[in-house]
């Protein structure tokens, strides 16, 4: 393995104006290749975005519980994590380099948590699927960092705080998953939302725009709905990673604030 100079990381990456960073509930992996109302409002903020030094993005579709992992491949490999869709979704390319002095910033950030290095994973579609709209064409450097799903929240919480001074050096963060994620109750013929969804949703959003981070780590033994909308944390953690990196008094931005397909919560936030 390559070791940098602390002097060489702290080169790589300028000090650069706060950088914001994201939710986004990605849904259904269909919305890599559609246009609708998600997909459009997902290019409509990747459109405003200021330019990146590095893109980091924490996939609900990377966990690797009992550790925390971070790409770092020169570039990184397509990774095409799903079955049951049309062959059109698995000829989907999305090229973009990685950059390993980068990893190894994340990862001396991440010192106390022992993150390591894996140049073997790539970009799942919980990356790609939601970059293909937001930067369409990447001109800088992507990578991943998985999720310790053995972890409790309110360390997961703090693990991804000890990245948050990054956004002042050029990274954008942004977190790709779902608050609601039930799919097993999923209503595929396009049903409305389930009153029990809603009401999570709703209740989340609040207490997001309160900063009320003590119950968003304590999802279920903050709101009895819980049980319903996440019945496995994996799409939810997403967000609690992009909540840790922002700044105290920091506003964010809710943008498509809808229920897909009943039990599918697509509400997203950006840092204003």
């Amino acid at each position: 393995m390559t070791t940098y100079s602390i002097a060489d990381l702290e080169d790589r990456l300028r000090p650069s104006e706060r950088m914001p960073a994201l939710f986004i509930g990605h849904g259904n992996p269909m919305n890599a290749i559609s246009d609708n109302k998600f997909t459009r409002a997902w290019r409509s903020v990747g459109h405003d975005l200021p330019d990146a030094q590095a893109i980091v993005v924490i996939s609900a579709h990377w966990l690797t519980p009992g550790q925390t992992h971070i790409t770092d491949a020169p570039r990184n490999r397509v990774i095409y994590d799903f079955g049951g869709f049309s062959e059109e979704l698995s000829q989907v390319q999305y090229p973009t380099e990685g950059d390993p002095r980068v990893a190894a910033l994340l990862a001396r950030q991440l010192a106390e948590y022992e993150a390591s290095l894996d140049a073997q994973w790539g970009l799942d579609h919980g990356t790609w699927s939601v970059l293909k709209h937001l930067a369409p064409e990447p001109t800088v450097p992507v990578l991943q960092i998985s999720i310790d799903y053995a972890m409790p929240l309110p360390q997961l919480y703090d693990l991804y705080s000890r990245l948050r001074d990054l956004r002042r050096r050029g990274v954008l963060f942004i977190g790709s998953g779902n608050i609601v994620h039930a799919l097993g109750r999923a209503r595929w013929d396009g049903g409305a939302a389930w009153d029990w969804a809603e009401q999570f949703d709703h209740d989340t959003a609040a207490a997001l725009r309160d900063r009320r981070v003590d119950q968003l780590v304590d999802p279920f033994g903050t709101w009895s709905e819980a049980h319903l909308a996440v019945p496995t944390d994996d799409h939810y953690r997403p967000m609690v990673a992009a909540l840790s990196l922002l700044e105290p008094g920091e506003d964010l931005e809710f943008f498509n604030e809808a229920i897909d397909l009943g039990s599918i919560g697509m509400r997203s936030f950006v840092t204003v």
